[in-house]
């Protein structure tokens, strides 16, 4: 990546434990249950593959495809769907899946949208959560790690929709998108 990343946040290895602890979580949670995990799309398509293949209980999967970023790097605040849910999420045990919690905003979006549709129950599993950037509280049940308010790409995350593709959490540098 050369000069375009200034330092890398997670390795490919800590990523990976981080999913098996959360997959762990997650198994343990919803014994003898079938949850639907809803990824939201795209950045949470590394991890839901991931997490995905690490259960071991009966999963379903939809996917929901959200935004408020555009190409920048702060949450517009406008909340669009670009793909609902295709699966009727009433009276059934929801996990949405999330690669990334910053503001919170577009997520507490998306949770009072799905709370509408009354699921038995619905829960959160982020891969990452920036505290330090959190403009509204949410309850998220399974958390991989907590990271600094920097701006990151890599393993589904993006900047303008490129650095999806890296194995790893890097910081991006300034520059690129300044």
């Amino acid at each position: 990546m050369g000069d375009k990343l200034e330092k890398i946040l997670l390795s490919e290895a800590e990523i990976s434990e981080g999913i098996s602890r959360l997959a762990a979580e997650v198994d343990a949670d919803y014994a003898g249950r079938d949850v639907l995990l809803v990824g939201v799309l795209n950045g949470a398509l590394m991890v839901m593959a991931d997490l995905s293949r690490a259960l071991h209980n009966p999963i379903t999967m939809d996917w929901m495809a959200i935004s408020s970023y555009g190409a920048g790097t702060k949450s517009s605040g406008v909340v669009r769907i670009l793909k609902d849910l295709d699966t009727d999420i009433k009276d059934r045990h929801v996990l949405v899946v999330e690669d990334i919690i910053d503001s919170g905003l577009t997520l507490s979006w998306l949770l009072s949208n799905l709370r509408q549709r009354q699921p038995a129950s619905l829960e959160v599993c982020t891969l990452l959560r920036k505290p330090d950037a959190a403009k509204v509280e949410i309850d998220v049940k399974y958390i991989g790690f907590d990271i600094p308010n920097e701006f990151v790409v890599g393993y589904g995350l993006d900047y303008a929709h490129r650095f999806r593709n890296l194995p790893f959490i890097g910081k991006l540098a300034p520059h690129v998108y300044s």
